[in-house]
Formats: C-alpha cells, structure tokens, sequence
C-alpha cells in the first residue's frame, strides 16, 4: 500500500522502536498509515488511557496537551496542574489515587493574566497554593493564589514582582518559605507565602552536558523542590523543552541546607532521549513523588510523542529508584514500554473527560476554554435546551478567540450542529494558535477555506446546504477531511480539500501549544451550536 512520505517519514523512528507485535499494528484498509505497534487502552469514546487493566500501564498518563507537571502528595491524594498558556479558564486540577488514572476537578484560574508557563502547586500550613508564571507584552510575572480546599474558591492572582518563570516552592531548615525559579535563582517569600521579601539571589550555577550533545539551549529551567532524609533535593530541566528531540533533559542537585551549596548528581542526567528512535521526545520536567505503595517512587514528566508534535508536550510516569548514598536515579524500565502500576492493582478507576457535549449543562473551563479570553469573554456564551450559543467576534478565527478543547488521541473526529445568524460566520477547526489553523467556517456568502491560518477561499456551498448544518471534522493522524451535512447527519458533502496539518505545532509556529479541536464565531450576531460528539480513530 502506497503511503505519502510525510507520513511514513515522521512515524518512521516509532515503528522501529516498537516491538514484536501481531499484525493489527500494520496498515489496514480502514488506517493505512503506520502507527506504533504499542498502542494504549481505550477509554471513554474510544480515547487512549494509560491503565492497560492487567496491572501494567504504558505512558502517557494524561494524554494530550498536559505539560509542565506539578504534583502534590496530599495524604492518599495526587493533586497535578500543567502550563495552560493561552486558553482560559486555566489551570485544571487533576486527581488521582494511583498515579495512572485521573480525572479533572477543577479549573482554578478564571482571568487571563498572560500565557501561563509551568506553575508550582504545594500545600502550606493546611493551604493549597499556585504560584503561576505569566507571559503578558509589558508584564511578565510570578503571581499567587491560594485557597483552603483543593476545589477553591481560589483567590484571585496577586503579582509577586518578578518575572523569572518555573517556580518551584519549599520551606527550609530555617522555617523560612523560598522559590527556586529558572536560572538558578530564588526567592525568599513571606510566612503567608504571598509576598516577595528581598532581592532575586543567584544560588546554582547548574550542570553542563556534554558540547556534543544536539539541544535546543542550555536553559536551566523547572527547579522542583524536595526534602527527604538530611538533603534538599533540587530537580531541573535543562536542554530546551522542545527543538532536537534530544533536547530536552532532567537533572539533579542536593544540598544539606536551603541555603548550600549544592552537589550535582553522579546520575546525572536522571533521564533524556538518547536517540529519535525512542517513543518519547524531549523527555523533561520532572518533579519526584513518592507512590501509593511506602517506599515505591517516580518522576511525573512531560515529552512529546515521536510523530506528533501536534499533541503537544503529554504527562508521563517514570520509576525511579533510591541509591545507598542517597540519590536517585531512573530505573532501567523504557517509559515506551508498559510498567506495572504504582499500586499494583488491574481495577481501573474512572478516567480522563468525556469530550462529546449535550451543551445541557455548561462544562466551560474544565472541557472548554477560550484562546487569548479577553476581559468579558465569558459574557459570550449562554446555554439553554441543548445549545450552546456564541455571540460573534472579530472577522475570522484570528480575531475570534475560538473556543476549543484538549484531545490526547492521534486520529479522531468531531461533529457539530450549527445555526448561524444571518451577518454571522460560524465554523470548525483544528486551531493552534491565532496564526495557525485549518478548517471551514460558514456565512451566507458559501464556505470559507481556512489553511495555514489563512482566508484560502470562499466556495459556493452544496446543494441545499444553508445556515443550519452539521459539520464533521476528521484528522487521522495528520490528514484533515472535512464534511458537511444538510440533514442533520444523515447524508455527507466531503469538501474538496484535504490538509496535512502535521507542522501545526511549537516547532513551527511558537507558543507551546496543541493542535484542538475548536469552533467558532466572527462577524455579527451569535452562532448556536449543538449535538458535538467526539470519538477517538484506531
């Protein structure tokens, strides 16, 4: 069977790492693209979970768009949060019992303050707090939040006045609370954690890789802080998070006190990608947690999956182990492979969100979100019978701020009914960014091409297809196909281009972050939406 050499190029590295394995993992009639032989179990509409139900998981154990990963033990409770950059509400919570299956809880940021980079979730005193770098143009920052249950209220985002990113939170043997932020730096913070006092201080000079290794940077980024035994424990990303797939790193440094010095690890690097053949890409950012069972642990990290970029950055779980002299070191399992669960147990607990939507109820923030949301955005919408209803904005999904929702599988698609307002366009993506997507949106001239984040064209619409209509968009793995319907579904119109969108990631276009599934409203008036259903492709 023929395959583009696009396709077979950019899977090439996974299919040969994969091993032995039937025949289902080759090509088929349905699925003639090459895709890695391990695959996943399916969970809710066929997405892909960790848990393989045997007692084992293959990574990741949050599929999609999940990157930077801070991770709280809180008793027999697993808190995580992730860089949530552009869309907003922000900042989504997970949970978990067993560090393989978890389920979101809340969204705690609710205002766009800037592109959220790699926040710290810790717990003080019997406090929840959420030290949350963000990019804005004039006003880079560290801010604050706090809250007395992990479901909020959460106070709103109180600036700290620096403008480093990564934040990483401990209390030292001094009682007195710091953050450790990129560079090497600290901060010393006030008892109730929401000032700054004193100045940035330069504490770690960082570990060196060799000259020959291909990186994307030095930057020193992620401390993750952690005390254990007699020795603070700083945890670091170096290499650049993403570039060369052999970029990005994770390192290690101790010191008896907050204050040093620090020692780096003989282990170091804990972990990285070796070569493009592995599974996982630019393997970083870790933060070390201890497991369900005493004495059992792990990193929780993030990489990008070999062959999709598109995905971004996904959470992974690595095992790791304690040395006699007291450093730790990965374990000699391949995270590409499946493990056995940190609990030992084959029950699988509830997993990950269903991503179809009734619109009878609202799920804004823990399954929608808004990109670049400005002040009043939330004003947009209202729901009411089965319908979601978008006021319009701006002229095209650049100026929109599009509403879109995280998807960790590598082919699926979506439908959705329409019903757009006369001086309205309403439409379907798959959108990265304001400067990069693909899809159509519908007015009552005809259909509008969007490619490349482009006004291709504007086509004439099929036979008897007006403003109200469903429209399905497919991606399987890379290649978009667009569909639409007059009749509520039940006969199709296959537009007549197809797109690879195979290079809509960071490595293209900046930003860090995913390719989504998203809709939108431009022009004037209000797009009603209704029946969106997902499902996940072999």
């Amino acid at each position: 069977m023929r395959l583009g050499l696009l396709a077979a190029g950019l899977l090439l590295a996974a299919s040969a790492s994969a091993c032995a394995q039937p025949a289902d993992c080759a090509a088929t009639p349905g699925n003639p693209y090459l895709r890695p032989c391990l695959d996943n179990a399916r969970g809710i509409e066929g997405q892909r979970r960790a848990d393989l139900g045997d007692g084992r998981y293959l990574n990741p154990i949050l599929a999609g768009d999940r990157p930077d990963p801070s991770i709280l033990k809180d008793g027999d409770d697993y808190w995580m949060v992730h860089s949530s950059f552009e869309t907003y509400p922000g900042l989504t919570i997970w949970h978990s019992r067993d560090l393989v299956n978890w389920t979101p809880r809340v969204s705690a940021l609710k205002d766009y303050i800037g592109s959220v980079w790699a926040p710290e979730l810790t717990k003080h005193a019997g406090r929840y707090y959420l030290y949350v770098p963000a990019k804005k143009p004039g006003n880079n920052n560290i801010y604050v939040m706090s809250a007395a249950s992990i479901d909020g209220p959460w106070t709103p985002p109180v600036p700290l006045g620096n403008d480093r990113i990564d934040p990483g939170h401990i209390v030292g043997e001094d009682g007195k609370r710091y953050l450790f932020v990129s560079g090497g730096g600290r901060l010393k913070l006030s008892d109730d954690g929401m000032k700054v006092e004193g100045p940035l201080e330069k504490v770690y000079e960082g570990w060196r890789y060799p000259p020959e290794w291909d990186v994307e940077s030095y930057s020193q980024e992620g401390p993750k802080m952690m005390r254990r035994g007699g020795y603070f424990y700083m945890t670091l990303a170096l290499g650049g998070t993403a570039g060369p797939p052999t970029s990005h790193m994770v390192v290690s440094a101790r010191s008896r006190s907050i204050h040093g010095p620090w020692e780096n690890s003989p282990y170091n690097p804990i972990t990285r990608t070796v070569t493009a053949a592995e599974k996982w890409w630019s393997k970083g950012h870790a933060t070390p947690v201890e497991g369900p069972k005493p004495g059992t642990w792990y990193m929780v990290l993030h990489g990008y999956e070999n062959g999709f970029h598109t995905l971004g950055r996904q959470t992974l779980l690595q095992p790791i182990e304690w040395t006699a002299d007291g450093w730790f070191k990965a374990s000699n399992q391949d995270i590409g492979q499946p493990i056995a669960k940190p609990d030992g147990k084959s029950e699988r607990p509830p997993h990950g969100l269903a991503l179809s939507d009734d619109f009878k109820t609202d799920r804004f923030g823990l399954q929608w979100s808004f990109f670049a949301a400005g002040a009043n955005e939330r004003q947009r919408l209202s729901h009411g019978d089965g319908v979601m209803a978008l006021s319009a904005k701006g002229k095209s999904p650049a100026d929109s701020s599009p509403l879109s929702f995280i998807t960790g599988d590598t082919a699926y698609r979506f439908e959705v009914d329409l019903d757009i307002d006369e001086a309205a366009q309403g439409g379907a993506l798959l959108f990265y960014n304001d400067k990069l997507f693909a899809g159509v949106g519908i007015n009552e001239r005809g259909i509008v091409l969007y490619r490349y984040g482009q006004e291709i064209r504007t086509s004439a619409k099929p036979a008897g297809l007006g403003m109200k209509l469903r429209l399905r968009i497919t991606n399987q793995r890379h290649v978009m196909t667009i569909h639409s319907s007059a009749d509520a579904g039940k006969t199709w119109h296959k537009f007549g281009t197809q797109m690879d969108v195979s290079g809509y990631h960071h490595n293209v276009a900046g930003g860090f972050m995913s390719l989504r599934p998203a809709l939108f409203a431009a022009g004037q008036g209000q797009v009603r939406f209704s029946r969106l259903s997902y499902e996940a492709l072999p």
